[in-house]
């Protein structure tokens, strides 16, 4: 079930409705209501991939509560393995069985010894990089002893399905939001309003900004061959903004139903676009995803605190995994190994510079060294995105060849006003709040009443007018 749907529409006020006016008095009922409702919206795309959430969740519960009761730590450390081994079993049969078995078979190949091997035909089970990774966190940490497991089975459902975030994310903490389903929740009037806000802004990012863009950058990426280096670097600029307004809409809708429900979810994007490095980019960009990896992957590695040498093959580990996680592709590879090189100067440097949080506070545009910073930056990861959006590593380098050659100096083959008109549209209120959880949260606060109606309904009209059919989430498929 999509969030852009007709279907989403009428099931999210039935859902309000029995959460607000008939179990709101049972905490165990409420909670019981948010897995019926959650299993329901996975169901709707396939009924059958339910007994792998299912068992995800309880092979977590499970080793959660023998880790409680066990004292031995040779033997807490046996329940975590089986914690990971079945969530990553899960996630590699399904998203990398075929992907290790094609390189496998090509590395024999390659020594002269050819072997042959069926691939199967596997549909991947939306969401499963999502909900493995939130599933498998609770038990690392309760290994860990940061946490203490659960024994309510449907509280710790409804955390790992928790329906406006299980298919693409943010990827939560049990820390942070197991809790917020052990304790009552208070309908919040401001609170709620808040996050119809901050849906409405995630609509319009994904259904005029990222399904319009991804038109054109599906056409001139689909036939690249037959275009200038100026047409197909904007096409890799309307694939940054696609993947941006998709991936970043979608986390805005995720966390504004939440407060729906009286839920808090962490801030899964920050502007990322205006960031001034790239290490700051991936302190704002998939926030829940970048922070997973570092807790659970680059520290458990090493970190930084074992010398450069070590802080490079961590960073370097780290980022490859990250792109491995995207998809069973080598451009994925690619993309985040070009990433890793983009961090090298950062992670060289004897002592790393400090920037402020804020970007250009008090000011509406930034200063000449700023603002070049957060160009050059944009610039490294849109040619970065090259490699995620192109079909092949050998289509990439066609692009890429084309991009440096003299045919980038020359008109677009294709430039689609209208859509560069929203674009910059889009991108004054993102500047706009730019210091803001997300953009138009302050927008409006201290205009007359019907200013402010009248901004929203001009974003609705938007949606309306340039919204066009439903488009599937671009993270839904990995």
């Amino acid at each position: 079930m999509l969030f852009n749907s007709l279907d989403f529409a009428i099931f999210l006020p039935i859902v309000f409705i029995l959460y607000w006016f008939v179990t709101q008095k049972n905490l165990r009922l409420q909670n019981g209501l948010i897995v019926v409702a959650s299993f329901v919206f996975y169901g709707w795309w396939d009924w059958r991939f339910l007994s792998l959430l299912l068992f995800s969740s309880m092979v977590d519960y499970v080793a959660g509560l023998a880790m409680m009761k066990e004292q031995r730590q040779r033997r807490r450390k046996w329940y975590l393995i089986l914690s990971i081994v079945s969530n990553l079993g899960l996630l590699g049969f399904f998203k990398y069985y075929n992907f290790f078995l094609e390189s496998f078979t090509a590395a024999f190949s390659f020594f002269g010894m050819p072997i042959h091997a069926g691939t199967l035909y596997i549909i991947l089970p939306v969401g499963i990089s999502f909900y493995t990774f939130q599933s498998l966190s609770y038990g690392i940490d309760v290994y860990r002893r940061k946490l203490e497991p659960t024994r309510d089975p449907i509280a710790f459902l409804a955390f790992v399905s928790f329906f406006p975030q299980l298919v693409a994310g943010p990827i939560e903490r049990a820390t942070h939001l197991l809790p917020q389903f052990q304790k009552a929740r208070v309908f919040d009037y401001s609170k709620a309003v808040d996050g119809l806000k901050q849906i409405l802004w995630g609509l319009f990012k994904k259904m005029v900004i990222a399904d319009n863009c991804g038109q054109f950058a599906d056409l001139i990426f689909s036939q690249s061959e037959s275009y200038h280096g100026s047409t197909l670097l904007l096409g890799a600029f309307f694939f940054a903004m696609q993947i941006y307004g998709d991936f970043s809409g979608y986390s805005d809708m995720a966390v504004g139903l939440s407060k729906l429900f009286g839920f808090d979810l962490m801030q899964n994007f920050s502007f990322p676009y205006f960031s001034r490095s790239i290490a700051e980019f991936w302190r704002r960009w998939h926030i829940s995803l970048s922070t997973w990896f570092r807790d659970y992957l680059y520290i458990p590695l090493g970190g930084n605190k074992k010398g450069k040498a070590k802080t490079i093959r961590n960073t370097f580990i780290t980022f490859l995994v990250s792109g491995l996680w995207h998809g069973a592709h080598l451009k994925y590879l690619a993309w985040g190994g070009l990433h890793a090189l983009y961090m090298l100067p950062h992670l060289i440097k004897t002592k790393t510079a400090k920037r402020e949080s804020a970007i250009a506070p008090g000011k509406f545009l930034p200063g000449w060294k700023e603002g070049f910073s957060i160009l050059f930056t944009f610039i490294l990861v849109l040619l970065a995105w090259i490699f995620f959006r192109a079909n092949s590593l050998a289509q990439a380098d066609q692009i890429f060849s084309e991009i440096f050659s003299r045919s980038m100096l020359t008109i677009p083959q294709v430039l689609p006003r209208k859509i560069l008109v929203l674009l910059a549209f889009f991108l004054l209120f993102e500047w706009r709040g730019r210091n803001s959880l997300y953009a138009i949260e302050k927008t409006g606060s201290q205009w007359p009443i019907w200013t402010r109606w009248l901004f929203y309904y001009f974003i609705l009209l938007l949606i309306f007018l340039e919204g066009g059919r439903e488009q599937p989430f671009i993270y839904f498929q990995f």
